[in-house]
């Protein structure tokens, strides 16, 4: 097609534009169709793939696939599940997602917060099943905040007889009705090494029926402590002896942060009998145990007593049974102690729990003198 000039452009030089139309061939025309269609195809295949590796970077971090709750009361598989003081809602709900008893933890807290803000969870023991509803797991998680419960609190380093009175106060159970289990160590499945329930009363928080007797209280404690065992991969009647007495030696001997390297002391001592100790533990706590008795300070008389089985300065090795229940940090120490060169710790400071370590008497003895030190300072801490 020609676009003419006028006749004034003609006279001022400029010709006309000529645009053509090409004509195309149908092979040609259907080249063309094709390679428009294959780059239309191959533009929405790099799309989708882009878009299917977007998902799957952000589906996980969103959860934009996952499951938001299960149906029903669980699946029939029961779990047993603690609550912990002072654990937050969100704590408790990641655990049990993690646990697989819920199916997502947000939804958890969002039923929790549709629930009212009156409702809390009680620490304690209770028993859950594996893919459980939000509203099932807190329906059953804040039943246990119901009149009829009795709630018993039992504090770390409580011996057995305190443990027992305590009991006996918040249940009303007389402390016959449980000082008469010793008598049947058996029945809770306690290894025979064990002389009486001293080191398998489980500290923490509970929660009894009314009508709990004496023996289910007892087997709800002593479950815990097998639990603790079975998680520091503990095993075997004469292992599981040694771990308990040490490990309720250590709650009395030192602060956390000390256990382990407390252990690692006491092994010292009882796997090399030819060394400065000559395979006596020497510890105090032990014979104050044996005494009856909560003292840091002991005679040459109480030291020198044949009559006290768990005189560890009379007695090689571990005394008659564990010195009190321990928990399950102890319980981790005892079973795996520091590998050190110590034989001898002394706490210097019975307000902060501050324990000095020496490989030789010698050392030992100016850690006792700063210890001596720190009771004249403190009249009335030490005895």
């Amino acid at each position: 097609m020609l676009l003419s000039s006028t006749e004034e452009d003609e006279r001022e030089g400029f010709l006309g534009l000529t645009v053509e139309h090409e004509e195309l061939t149908d092979e040609e025309r259907r080249r063309i169709h094709k390679r428009r269609r294959n780059t239309l195809i191959t533009a929405m295949l790099v799309f989708g793939v882009a878009l299917v590796l977007i998902v799957a970077v952000l589906a996980p971090q969103y959860g934009w696939f996952k499951r938001k709750d299960y149906r029903g009361d669980g699946n029939g598989t029961e779990v047993s599940y603690s609550v912990d003081s002072g654990v937050s809602m969100y704590q408790i709900a990641a655990d049990l997602e993690n646990r697989g008893i819920i199916a997502d933890a947000n939804r958890f807290v969002e039923t929790y917060n549709d629930m009212g803000e009156d409702l809390f969870i009680q620490p304690g023991d209770y028993q859950l099943q594996e893919k459980m509803s939000s509203e099932a797991a807190l329906n059953t998680l804040l039943q246990l905040d119901r009149a009829d419960q009795i709630y018993v609190a039992v504090n770390q380093t409580l011996r057995m007889n305190e443990t027992f009175d305590n009991l006996s106060k918040t249940t009303g159970i007389p402390v016959g009705e449980f000082n008469k289990l010793n008598d049947n160590l058996e029945q809770f499945g306690i290894p025979s090494q064990f002389p009486t329930l001293e080191g398998w009363l489980h500290p923490g928080e509970y929660h009894f029926d009314p009508d709990a007797s004496a023996t289910e209280i007892v087997q709800t404690m002593v479950d815990r402590t097998k639990q603790d065992l079975a998680d520091a991969g503990v095993e075997g009647d004469d292992r599981i002896f040694h771990v308990l007495t040490v490990a309720s030696i250590l709650e009395f001997e030192g602060i956390p942060s000390d256990y382990a390297p407390i252990a690692g002391a006491i092994e010292n001592r009882m796997n090399n009998p030819e060394g400065e100790t000559g395979g006596y533990l020497q510890s105090d706590a032990t014979v104050a145990y044996g005494l009856g008795e909560k003292t840091y300070e002991l005679t040459t008389e109480h030291k020198n007593d044949p009559d006290n089985k768990y005189n560890t300065f009379y007695y090689k090795g571990l005394p008659a049974g564990p010195i009190g229940s321990p928990a399950i940090d102890a319980v981790r120490a005892a079973a795996n102690p520091d590998d050190n060169n110590y034989y001898f710790w002394v706490t210097v400071n019975l307000d902060t729990g501050e324990t000095k370590f020496a490989e030789t008497y010698e050392e030992h003895e100016k850690n006792v003198e700063a210890y001596q030190q720190w009771c004249s300072d403190n009249e009335g801490k030490c005895s």
